[in-house]
């Protein structure tokens, strides 16, 4: 524990914070237009469905089904899928600095993120992800969303830890304020450099 803050725990999101974000409008909008599709289109299909998707409730086979392959294309759905994984890039000073801190102050790191599950595996893979995260709370396993109250609940009874000893960072202000509600400290990541000397602020330099 770290005696300044009583920070025992990390719940840390992955996409905007160590990763770029899986499959936000930036991404479809660069698929529509790699394979000639109408951006409008698959992305009033993705918001219908997305949830279902990210909750864990359908596969990506069954997404891709509603979302781009409800009409015949002249590519495959291997083609598509390994378009959308590519996507994926680290934020390696991100990924340093949490290993550190997590080695500096003998921390626990928690995800807690909103992730599709077979996006989740390939950026959990691709990126080494285990190899400083302890446990990982992702909607795809527990049917929860974020800013769902209940996603917390669980990290922190997976965790057995105590609210109070926990910082919450997460690129989404309105996620951060969930988890402050519920008694978890909170950090909104913006960029590196602040979230660096917000850590420090804490009591959590490296």
């Amino acid at each position: 524990m770290n005696k300044r803050s009583g920070i025992t725990t990390l719940f840390l999101d992955i996409g905007g914070v160590i990763l770029t974000n899986g499959w936000d409008g930036p991404i479809r909008k660069r698929a529509a237009a790699t394979f000639g599709l109408d951006y409008e289109e698959i992305n009033e299909r993705h918001h219908l469905t997305f949830s279902t998707y990210e909750s864990g409730k359908i596969d990506i086979q069954e997404y891709l089904d509603r979302v781009i392959f409800f009409a015949e294309r002249s590519f495959s759905k291997a083609e598509f899928k390994d378009f959308m994984f590519k996507q994926s890039q680290p934020f390696p000073d991100m990924i340093e600095l949490i290993r550190e801190t997590k080695r500096v102050h003998n921390l626990k790191i928690v995800t807690v993120s909103n992730e599709a599950r077979e996006l989740n595996d390939y950026r959990v893979n691709t990126f080494e992800l285990r190899g400083f995260i302890d446990v990982f709370v992702v909607s795809c396993f527990v049917h929860f969303r974020k800013p769902d109250a209940d996603i917390y609940r669980v990290a922190l009874d997976i965790a057995q830890v105590n609210p109070q000893n926990v910082l919450c960072i997460d690129d989404r202000g309105m996620f951060v304020d969930q988890a402050v509600q519920l008694g978890i400290q909170g950090l909104h990541h913006t960029d590196y450099a602040s979230t660096r000397a917000k850590l420090a602020q804490l009591g959590l330099g490296v």
